[in-house]
């Protein structure tokens, strides 16, 4: 097992299209998070195509079967400080992105995505997959 990873939207949108290497990282894995904030992209992506419907449903399977994260007032608190310090290196990331850094920060996760961005934050766990 290769540890404890939180999925960023890019690595769960990889999951629905049946990345093989994607695929085996997850099987690889000793466990597996989604923090609240890929969901709501799912469903802003969702709403945006042509099959809201179906992929609003998909998106519901998958959060049925996997452990969903959420936010509260140390991930508030996270936020703050990785924002802070984004600004102050002149390194700002999508405001989505720094609630995953903040929810994986929390709970001493990987995170587990596609954008080298992850790397600006300071003393975040970060694997490109």
């Amino acid at each position: 097992m290769s540890g404890r990873f939180l999925l960023d939207t890019n690595i769960v949108i990889a999951i629905f299209a049946k990345d093989t290497a994607v695929l085996i990282r997850i099987a690889d894995a000793a466990e597996v998070f989604v923090p609240v904030t890929v969901l709501g992209e799912l469903c802003y992506g969702a709403h945006k195509s042509t099959r809201v419907k179906a992929n609003l449903e998909r998106m519901e399977e998958f959060a049925v079967h996997n452990t969903i994260l959420m936010c509260d007032t140390e991930t508030a608190r996270q936020y703050g400080e990785i924002k802070a310090g984004l600004r102050a290196k002149g390194k700002p990331i999508p405001e989505n992105d720094i609630w995953i850094a903040a929810i994986a920060k929390q709970h001493g996760l990987i995170v587990a995505t596609r954008d080298g961005h992850f790397s600006n934050v300071e003393s975040l766990a970060v694997e490109i997959w």
